[in-house]
């Protein structure tokens, strides 16, 4: 099993033609280093790839997915967003399944019956 204990999405688009080796370079470019342990998550620029690079501390793992209908809900790449943000567990899990993960604190309590 490969432990992940942060994970980091881009929020700007990638060509998913890139390996793992482009996208570990695109790791260092923006955080100077890939941690062990850390997962990094790219998306194309239509929302329907995603790839995941992973550094287990000896080398990196290079995971793909693909929808064949809908989009995976993505963090919008603007100038004021960040270059990009972590997410938990839960979210992680949400985002690949394409649940509306950016929401999952306001529907994990009920308010209203």
């Amino acid at each position: 099993m490969i432990r992940i204990d942060a994970m980091w999405v881009a929020a700007e688009p990638v060509d998913m033609r890139a390996g793992a080796d482009r996208l570990l370079a695109r790791v260092v470019q923006v955080f100077g280093a890939a941690q062990a342990h850390h997962g990094y998550l790219f998306a194309n620029a239509r929302g329907t790839r995603i790839k995941l690079v992973v550094h287990d501390g000896f080398g990196v793992w290079c995971a793909a997915r693909r929808l064949n209908a809908g989009r995976f809900a993505w963090v919008p790449a603007t100038t004021t967003s960040p270059v990009s943000l972590s997410l938990t567990n839960a979210q992680f899990d949400a985002l690949v399944l394409g649940l509306p993960w950016e929401r999952l604190p306001e529907l994990s309590t009920i308010t209203r019956a």
